[in-house]
């Protein structure tokens, strides 16, 4: 159960009531309270039968605790419905593909999209249906077209862009807000354009690393889920460091997408809460 309101006392207590009034167990508990935006955040984890989860919501609806409240619910088993977005580069979609074969995250992946034709058979591989959606200047509104179409018949909950080279317009992350991520390079943020690696080899850093965000219409700049760097010195040859950044890039994004999943993110305006 996932709950975002006004924060005033009595909050606690009020979900705690009624879940008490089912005998229902609390299995996990988590809760912050922003004092940038007044809002308070709460996500628990309990035990009920299937009946007693709607007079549990009722009864905090009714809360006067409870203002101005998102209240959401969904079964501790239920999977994320996942479409992955792709190009070129496999690494983040190999990682996430193993992932989920193996039950690391709980998703189904109901499909893969790519502009490029290089990953069909690692995607057939693995049993999934693949989609090649070739985007060009010309062909750009019907390619993001086809991917809505998809997204709604398949009742996609995550788009995942891993490593999908593709900018996308304004009106499809406005489409897909808040249930779209994007991995980045982001510890190499003066390193724009081709090759941020090698740029990074020519002015020495001491840090890579990336960043597994929301998708917004600010290019790199949504809510950021998860972080992680490496430490790398002189030696490293370019070639070296675009394999660390790949590698760090891919757990990066796979924590983002578990995270999302399992309803640990709460957006709070420019950035994020995470359970």
């Amino acid at each position: 159960m996932t709950l975002t309101c006004d924060d005033r006392p009595g909050i606690v207590a009020a979900v705690s009531a009624a879940l008490l009034d089912v005998n229902a167990n609390i299995l996990e508990n988590q809760q912050y309270s922003d004092e940038d935006t007044n809002l308070f955040f709460m996500r628990t984890v309990f035990d009920a039968d299937a009946a007693d989860v709607q007079p549990v919501l009722d009864a905090i609806d009714a809360s006067p605790a409870v203002m101005h409240q998102h209240l959401a619910v969904r079964p501790a088993e239920e999977r994320c419905r996942t479409l992955i977005l792709v190009s070129k580069f496999d690494h983040c979609l190999l990682d996430l593909l193993y992932r989920w074969r193996s039950g690391d995250l709980p998703i189904d992946i109901v499909g893969v999209v790519s502009n490029h034709e290089d990953t069909r058979g690692l995607v057939e591989y693995y049993g999934l249906p693949f989609l090649h959606i070739p985007v060009t200047e010309d062909t750009r509104a019907d390619a993001e077209g086809q991917l809505l179409k998809i997204v709604d018949a398949e009742d996609v909950g995550l788009v995942v862009l891993a490593r999908y080279m593709q900018i996308l317009s304004d009106s499809l992350c406005e489409a897909l807000a808040g249930r779209a991520i994007n991995i980045h390079h982001s510890f190499l943020p003066g390193f724009k354009g081709a090759k941020p690696y090698h740029q990074a080899h020519d002015r020495g850093v001491k840090l890579i690393g990336a960043s597994a965000h929301y998708v917004t219409a600010d290019l790199d700049e949504g809510p950021i889920i998860e972080q992680d760097v490496v430490r790398v010195t002189h030696a490293e040859t370019p070639g070296r460091l675009v394999a660390i950044g790949r590698d760090v890039e891919r757990r990066v994004l796979s924590r983002a997408v578990r995270d999302h999943a399992e309803n640990r993110v709460f957006l709070s305006g420019r950035r994020t809460i995470v359970f």
